[in-house]
């Protein structure tokens, strides 16, 4: 009790008065700073991403309104109130049925439409006006309205089957037509899912068939192209398996025969050298007593005897080139040759081409066989000759004096040069007629037979032979044609040409038995003889009768 009036006889005082003054106005301050900070706090308002604030009151001069995406704006107490947009996609069902084409053909059209409030300034702004305070069902129910005469006027500007078919144009036309509308009350366009198109009369359903089959009948055509692919592929395998094997079986043949044909050579390689040493040993011991005698003329014999040579070896040269410019001409007329051949039986019949090919391999082993065959006793032969000539120069050498030695030389030279010319025009000669010969035998495999390929030669060379004959008569002037009667009683023409007719057969004959000519199956082909029936048992023999009129004529 004491302490309480103790208190209050301080608060009257002067000075505890002017403290609490303080204390009250440093309350208020602070109550209204809290209560500004507060204001300030409730009043500024965030806009999330999937809305729109819309600010409404007093705003900037001219504008209705102040539209907020993102971020977040002051709204004054009284003088400004807000409200919010939704941005979330709203989905409208739109059955349209019934709508006119650019040729006047019903169509149904059920879609979906999903379409939002706009973010630009503009759509806000527009959304902001029409449709602020609408709730979802309202805010469909205008969009829809406008959806429908939008879609309708589309259709009706497109063919039917443009609609069907290019969809993407008949989207396009939809949103160019659509977004601007949707745009005045605050909407954008986000999808369009056409889920169906039909129509009253039909027409959509044909060509849906029409499609089908046209898919169904490219479907079997490709099975059929690859079925095919599959087998060609198949067999050119196969070909190429069975030309892969002869090729290896050609090249060891091949291989052998060379290395047995190289061995003979170099077997009779050293037995020459060994008999041209001998033979040179001894011509050495014998030559040296006379060898500073006879110098002088072996000099110039030698000097002689390498001017011959070289101008043999020339021609040798000369030869040889000749041969094979031969050689190339034949072989690139045998190639140019069998490529048109091969093209034409290709053409005719491509599953010999196999068989061609390995008849070529046979052939080319078969030649190489004889080649080799035909050269190895040749090459020996030549070994043989060249040292037996060898040994009877180096012996007339011994016996004759220097001229008689350069005049050997000379002959040596000139046989060797000789040999090597003829040599290599038989081995020019040779290659030319392999080469025809295989080209030949190509074009008798790929027509069948040597008498398609006689007649498909003949063919060839037919406007030749009709050329030659015409040019061989031309100057010849006949003045009249006299045609002889054969005696049979039918004059004229028709006699003679019928005489020739059965004169025909047995010069055929004759031609075939002495001359062993026989003519091609075209000109005429002459029946084997029947075959005579063996003769019955003899009988009794008859009495004789007086001869018939028949038999008399069959014995004349």
């Amino acid at each position: 009790m004491i302490s309480s009036v103790a208190l209050l006889q301080g608060l009257n005082s002067p000075a505890a008065s002017k403290d609490l003054w303080i204390l009250v106005g440093v309350v208020a301050v602070v109550l209204f700073v809290l209560s500004l900070l507060l204001m300030l706090v409730t009043r500024y308002k965030r806009c999330p991403s999937n809305r729109i604030l819309v600010i409404y009151g007093k705003v900037a001069k001219g504008e209705p309104s102040r539209c907020v995406h993102g971020g977040g704006s002051f709204v004054w107490p009284l003088v400004q109130s807000y409200d919010y947009l939704d941005l979330d996609p709203i989905q409208i069902e739109v059955p349209l049925k019934g709508a006119l084409s650019s040729e006047n053909i019903r169509v149904n059209v059920p879609s979906f439409f999903t379409v939002a409030i706009g973010t630009s300034p503009s759509v806000m702004q527009n959304a902001a006006i029409r449709l602020l305070g609408l709730s979802t069902e309202q805010l469909k129910s205008q969009a829809l309205d406008i959806i429908f005469g939008q879609l309708r006027q589309v259709i009706a500007s497109m063919p039917i089957e443009a609609i069907n078919k290019d969809r993407d144009v008949f989207l396009k036309n939809i949103q160019v037509s659509l977004e601007p509308e949707l745009e005045k009350i605050g909407l954008v366009l986000i999808n369009v899912n056409i889920t169906d198109i039909t129509d009253e009369s039909g027409y959509i359903e044909a060509l849906g068939r029409k499609a089908a089959s046209d898919a169904i009948r490219q479907a079997e055509i490709d099975v059929a192209l690859q079925t095919k692919k599959g087998a060609i592929g198949v067999a050119a395998a196969e070909r190429d398996r069975d030309v892969e094997v002869a090729q290896a079986t050609k090249l060891r043949e091949i291989g052998t025969k060379e290395a047995e044909r190289e061995q003979a050579i170099r077997v009779a390689e050293l037995a020459k050298e060994r008999t041209v040493g001998e033979q040179a040993a001894n011509f050495e011991r014998e030559s040296q007593v006379k060898a500073a005698e006879r110098q002088m003329r072996i000099n110039v014999a030698q000097a002689n005897a390498a001017a011959v040579t070289g101008e043999n070896l020339s021609k040798a040269s000369i030869a040889a080139s000749d041969a094979e410019l031969k050689f190339k001409q034949a072989e690139a007329y045998a190639i140019g040759e069998t490529k048109q051949r091969e093209a034409e039986a290709a053409v005719l019949a491509a599953q010999y081409r196999a068989e061609a090919i390995a008849n070529e391999a046979k052939g080319k082993k078969i030649e190489a066989e004889q080649r080799a065959a035909l050269e190895s006793p040749a090459r020996a032969q030549k070994a043989r000759i060249t040292v037996d000539a060898e040994a009877e120069a180096e012996k007339i050498k011994i016996e004759a004096a220097a001229r008689a030695t350069a005049n050997v030389l000379q002959a040596e030279g000139e046989a060797k040069a000789i040999f090597v010319k003829l040599e290599a025009q038989a081995r020019g000669e040779y290659e030319i007629l392999a080469k025809k010969g295989e080209g030949l035998r190509q074009i008798v495999a790929g027509c069948g037979g040597a008498d398609k390929a006689f007649q498909l030669m003949m063919l060839e060379h037919l406007d030749h032979l009709a050329d030659t004959a015409a040019k061989s008569i031309a100057n010849i002037k006949f003045d009249k044609i006299t045609v002889w009667d054969p005696g049979t009683g039918k004059g004229g023409a028709g006699g003679f040409l019928s005489s020739l007719g059965s004169a025909m057969p047995p010069l055929l004959d004759v031609m075939k038995s002495i001359g062993g000519v026989e003519l091609p199956e075209y000109l005429g082909k002459l029946k084997p003889d029947a075959v005579v029936p063996p003769a019955p048992p003899a009988s009794p023999t008859p009495p004789p009768s007086a001869p018939r009129a028949d038999d008399k004529t069959k014995a004349s």
